[in-house]
């Protein structure tokens, strides 16, 4: 649902831009009690693996497709703060070399795609798992049902700003039906999708989730032949065992992203998303504006200049995977190492920090 040039007017644009700067001015700051020397480097992953899914469209009607948004699925694996500045960068790379989504409506997008689906999903997904039992299973379902109210949700906010903001005077009632009818249907591709990966996450690596810390099943013993949960232990507690290293996991997240970009994303539905679909429908597809960044080589997920479509599109994906994680990486990282300026952790602010300094030398 990459929202284009000339959708949404001027005036509405800024604003959403105002409150997309804004809404990343909190990530930056909220993503530093996330991030630590092992999250850093995944974030970065979360968003390449975003980036990958994302060229992913499937069928969910007749004529019409859609693709993963990645909201839930950021939020649960790396946190609220840290996945609206993996969706953030996303949304960037996309507008900037692929001229997917109108660059005066980033904004809007990062409004909508970035922090609604966020939001939603990682408020949903919090209630069900402190609702329901503490196990895996359990975690996989909420994270089912979060990521398929967050999609409509976007819809919903999208109809909303349109509303507002929409070049085309057509009644809004038939907008945000169309929207939230069809991204509900979108909403079930993203729901499986993200239960998948966050279950197959949890059976290998349930440490690395940020929305679930905690959540293992408890050690079962064996008595007179029944399992039973085991006593708590009385005795001291031993020292915590050396965290465990994630580049393996990274590396095959990394494969996995770059294969489906690289090559799965060849067999995605040509068909227009659920956005394109109702816009023609509804008729204000005609205000779409030419992109800004439209002669870039990269433009439409395809290189320049090579002919063979297999090979273009498959190599555009690869190279925006690879400057996705690069960039994502990259910026989590520095926003880790502020973390670990002196005084930050304890909410020691600069000016506070040179005064004393100041004292100190005198």
């Amino acid at each position: 649902m990459h929202v284009p040039d000339g959708f949404i007017d001027a005036p509405v644009s800024v604003a959403a831009g105002v409150f997309a700067v804004g809404a990343v001015a909190v990530s930056l700051r909220g993503a530093r009690r996330e991030l630590d020397e092992r999250t850093a480097p995944l974030a970065g992953l979360v968003a390449a693996f975003i980036f990958a899914v994302q060229m992913l469209n499937f069928p969910v009607a007749a004529g019409t497709s859609g693709h993963l948004m990645g909201g839930a699925l950021a939020a649960i694996l790396v946190g609220p703060y840290t996945a609206v500045l993996c969706l953030s960068v996303v949304l960037l790379l996309q507008g900037i070399f692929f001229a997917d989504g109108g660059l005066t409506a980033l904004g809007v997008n990062i409004t909508v795609m970035g922090v609604v689906t966020v939001v939603v999903a990682y408020g949903v997904f919090r209630l069900l798992t402190g609702l329901l039992p503490r196990t895996r299973r359990s975690a996989t379902a909420s994270a089912f049902v979060a990521a398929l109210v967050s999609v409509p949700a976007s819809a919903a906010a999208f109809t909303l700003l349109y509303w507002i903001g929409g070049t085309t005077d057509i009644p809004i009632g038939q907008v945000f039906t169309a929207m939230v009818g069809v991204h509900v249907l979108i909403g079930i591709g993203e729901a499986v999708i993200t239960a998948l990966t966050v279950g197959a996450v949890l059976a290998v690596r349930p440490d690395l989730v940020h929305g679930v810390s905690g959540v293992a099943a408890p050690l079962k013993l064996r008595v007179d032949g029944e399992l039973v949960d085991a006593p708590a232990a009385t005795r001291d507690p031993e020292p915590a065992p050396a965290r465990r290293s994630t580049r393996g996991f990274w590396i095959t997240g990394l494969v996995s992203a770059f294969l489906l970009a690289g090559f799965v994303s060849f067999y995605a539905s040509a068909n227009p998303d659920g956005l394109e679909r109702v816009a023609s429908d509804q008729g204000f597809d005609e205000k779409v504006e030419e992109h800004g960044a439209a002669d870039s080589p990269l433009a439409d997920y395809g290189v320049g200049d090579i002919e063979n479509a297999r090979l273009s599109g498959g190599l555009a994906g690869v190279i925006g995977v690879s400057a996705t994680v690069v960039v994502g990486t990259g910026v989590f990282w520095v926003v880790r190492r502020r973390k670990e300026e002196p005084g930050e952790e304890a909410g020691q602010a600069p000016r506070d920090r040179d005064r004393d300094r100041d004292q100190e030398n005198a």
